[in-house]
């Protein structure tokens, strides 16, 4: 492989052995939302001197490689999880937070790349976009782009990858289209009449009352929606009562819903307000629901997706460098979310899903990606990246 394309490469080859160890370092000193500082100083340590430099939403950073003009944004996530780690390794982490969702294998591939671009030269900018709070709310991903940050630096693209343990190790998915589902979270408390437990008739049971709706609210995805776009609905907590012997005044339940569809997302609340009011009602109670609205689908650019899986075949083709690895296509679609949906509703965007090899799964206590991870991501934003490139510069296939 010759050009700009085949100088990347061997440069971001040259920059793994050193990204490797930095992944470790970040795995053993994970920082929790809205607390990244630490980890920004060590990946803004990582990364190229005399880049220009913004500090954004608080404890991100955006770090610009290359001149002037429309540029190509890369996202990393910078927070890690409230979870006790659990894999027995030498670089595990001991402070009760872990990199459970493979942030640490993200940010490290994402130093390899702006190393290597900045090493051979930039043939478009290339803009680091370091984010915290991917894993809470407010969204870091929001408060970027209303920040008006990624304007200032003329992003006219965004992409990322993300690990996911469902495909196997060597498998890249660059699905156009939805790929995440939008994700709100909802409160409902069921407000009914307290007494004594011997006595039913004297009291309007809340505990009953939302039963029925946890039951009833699983039609709004088995009748209400069209059954080629996922939906989905969870009781996630239920909450009620203090006694064994008494019917308490109110039950409340937190969930998720979920769906592929912006146009059925609203009307998927109104419908599950519907059902708990008339439920609720029918047993003598009253129901309150409120929904806090989160992220939007994540709708991957259909041409960035084309290109980029063109441009990862290329990789392995015939003359490709053999040593380099295998990347196989593949196709994701999740009922996950993710923040990243904020930059592809503003600019064409891609989220790819990068396989991996372990046997835990996403926000487990026991999820480690080996070092090939890295490799493998790198990989993936390094075609996505040039993909971009050709897209804002008119020069796609």
């Amino acid at each position: 492989m010759t050009g700009i394309r085949g100088r990347l490469r061997a440069a971001l080859h040259a920059e793994l052995p050193s990204a490797h160890r930095l992944r470790r370092e970040l795995h053993a000193e994970p920082c929790v939302s809205g607390k990244e500082g630490p980890t920004r100083r060590r990946v803004l340590d990582a990364l190229p001197e005399g880049a220009a430099l913004e500090e954004v939403a608080g404890t991100g950073a955006l770090l610009r490689i290359g001149g002037g003009g429309p540029a190509v944004g890369v996202r990393g996530e910078l927070d890690a999880l409230p979870i006790a780690e659990r894999t027995g390794v030498s670089w595990a982490a001991h402070n009760g937070a872990m990199h459970a969702c493979g942030h640490d294998v993200h940010l490290a591939a994402l130093v390899a790349l702006t190393r290597a671009v900045d090493r051979v030269g930039a043939p478009t900018p290339l803009v680091a976009v370091l984010q915290p709070r991917e894993e809470t709310y407010p969204s870091g991903a929001l408060d970027i782009v209303e920040s008006g940050a990624l304007d200032r630096h003329q992003v006219r693209a965004m992409v990322a990858a993300h690990v996911q343990p469902v495909l196997g190790a060597g498998e890249t998915a660059c699905t156009p289209g939805a790929v995440n589902a939008s994700a709100d979270e909802f409160t409902l408390i069921v407000r009914g009449q307290s007494g004594h437990a011997a006595y039913p008739q004297l009291s309007r049971d809340p505990i009953l009352a939302l039963a029925q709706i946890i039951v009833a609210a699983q039609q709004l995805v088995s009748r209400n929606s069209d059954p080629m776009t996922p939906t989905v609905v969870t009781f996630g907590t239920v909450t009620a009562g203090t006694a064994p012997n008494a019917t308490p005044a109110d039950a409340v339940a937190r969930g998720t819903i979920r769906t592929m569809s912006e146009t059925w997302r609203g009307q998927l609340h109104d419908r599950f307000r519907v059902i708990a009011d008339g439920v609720a009602r029918a047993h003598g109670c009253e129901a309150e629901v409120v929904i806090a609205r989160g992220e939007p689908v994540l709708v991957n650019d259909a041409c960035l997706a084309e290109e980029t899986a063109h441009l990862l075949d290329l990789f392995t083709g015939p003359n490709a460098d053999a040593e380099y690895g295998y990347h196989a296509p593949a196709t994701l679609r999740s009922c996950g979310a993710d923040d990243f949906a904020r930059y592809a509703s503003v600019m064409p965007s891609l989220m790819m899903f990068v396989g991996v090899d372990t046997s835990s799964g996403l926000h487990t206590p026991e999820f480690l990606p080996g070092d090939e991870a890295v490799t493998a991501v790198a990989e993936s934003l390094l075609a996505a990246y040039l993909a971009a490139a050709r897209v804002i510069g008119g020069t796609a296939r």
